[in-house]
């Protein structure tokens, strides 16, 4: 069975930095397509980056520049550092895998960013 599990949520000042992890087990990270999501309160999920198995990224407009997704295949994890947080970044973020045509979620982890 897949699971993936985000940690590395927390409290941070507007400007400050975070960066999030995502473990995965029952599949290979580096053979999937994953990417990271969030959701504001009382906002639709939202796409926020993702890369390929070849290691291809790609980004929300809203935080080109600013976050950036990788992935470490000996640990079977994928990483998203977030630089020059705003308010407007608080969210729960989740990291998901596409395993077969199936997306696996994982359970979501806190982003507080306070002004």
């Amino acid at each position: 069975q897949v699971h993936v599990v985000e940690s590395g949520g927390g409290l941070v000042q507007a400007g400050g930095s975070l960066r999030l992890s995502c473990a995965a087990s029952g599949t290979t990270f580096g053979r999937n397509y994953n990417g990271w999501y969030r959701q504001a309160p009382g906002q639709q999920r939202e796409f926020v980056a993702g890369i390929t198995p070849s290691g291809r990224t790609n980004y929300a407009a809203s935080v080109g520049g600013r976050f950036t997704i990788s992935r470490d295949n000996a640990k079977n994890t994928m990483y998203l550092q977030m630089n020059n947080l705003t308010p407007e970044d608080t969210a729960v973020f989740y990291c998901n895998t596409d395993v077969d045509g199936v997306t696996i979620w994982g359970q979501g982890t806190q982003v507080t960013v306070s002004s």
